[in-house]
């Protein structure tokens, strides 16, 4: 399994910006796509972003795409989640996972703790 560790959340006024940070350590961590997701109060888990393992793909869900940037270091075990232009429905507690590229509700390793993001208006 691929340990997870998530960190960079925070309390954020609305429009401004936050950079997620996941480090991974265990099994190859550059051999899976990575994924972002996030938990709101109260509702399910829902997928936010994903990145191949080489990095060359992303996608994102609609409520984010020209907002967050996904990215990754693989030297570092690291995947990133540059979040702009955050808005109060960002709120939520965020985590990664390896995941599959192609089907975003295939993950592959336990949940980490996650990370808080709290944007208030």
């Amino acid at each position: 399994q691929v340990q997870l560790r998530e960190s960079g959340g925070g309390l954020v006024q609305a429009g401004g910006s936050l950079r997620l940070s996941c480090v991974g350590s265990g099994r190859t961590f550059s051999r899976y796509a990575m994924g972002w997701f996030r938990q709101a109060p109260g509702k399910e888990r829902e997928f936010v972003a994903v990145i191949s393992w080489g990095g060359g793909g992303t996608y994102y869900a609609d409520s984010v795409k020209g907002r967050f940037t996904i990215s990754r270091d693989n030297a570092k075990n690291t995947v990133y989640l540059q979040m702009n232009s955050l808005k109060p429905e960002d709120t939520a507690v965020y985590y990664c996972n390896t995941v599959d590229y192609t089907d975003s509700t295939q993950v592959f390793d336990s949940w980490g703790q996650g990370t808080q993001v709290t944007v208030s208006s």
